[in-house]
């Protein structure tokens, strides 16, 4: 794949992050609704946050191992937010992650999101499986993944260090963990007769 792919759903583009984004960046991860549920964000969040993440969302494409898309509006391709595949080579398989800005919640952009970077994974990079996580206090993430037929793994007690600019040691953070295998995404993906 010499090219960034492009994905392309019924109200989305999923293409990638762009310098031009970095100011949206900025403004959407800067809200502590969206730091508060994620992983890695921290808060505060500045432009050197969005310039470190789109350097390693580079290298992480040119390694082939880490492809992470923007969302955006198909109307007028309006930056959304981030979503893709971390992958594990070595075991076939990819941590997928997600977020969107609180201006498109509830609007189930996610969801279709979520839906066409599961299809990337398993019919394009021809992954065996794909996991998800989210916090404990995140449960509208959960639901997304429930919509597009991942299936509950369990719950992962303090087993992230979440660090930003104002909490020197961090805090430990509790997950759960869904998953979605070749198999499982095959059976829900064709079409019964």
């Amino acid at each position: 794949m010499k090219h960034f792919p492009k994905l392309e759903t019924e109200r989305l583009i999923l293409d990638q992050i762009k310098p031009e984004d970095i100011p949206k960046i900025v403004v959407y991860a800067g809200n502590i609704k969206i730091t508060e549920n994620t992983r890695s964000m921290p808060h505060p969040y500045f432009e050197e946050d969005a310039i470190s993440w789109l350097h390693m969302l580079n290298q992480g494409f040119k390694n082939k191992d880490n492809f992470i898309f923007a969302i955006r509006t198909k109307v007028d391709e309006a930056f959304m937010g981030g979503i893709g595949l971390t992958l594990n080579v070595k075991n076939n398989r990819a941590e997928l992650g997600y977020w969107i800005a609180e201006p498109f919640w509830n609007k189930g952009y996610t969801t279709e999101a979520v839906k066409a970077i599961l299809k990337f994974g398993f019919e394009e990079l021809y992954l065996n499986k794909i996991t998800a996580e989210y916090l404990t206090t995140n449960e509208a993430s959960g639901k997304v993944m429930i919509k597009n037929g991942m299936i509950k793994e369990g719950e992962l007690k303090d087993h992230d260090v979440k660090k930003d600019h104002t909490i020197e040691d961090g805090l430990y953070v509790s997950l759960v963990q869904y998953r979605l295998t070749k198999q499982e995404y095959e059976s829900i993906s064709t079409p019964t007769l």
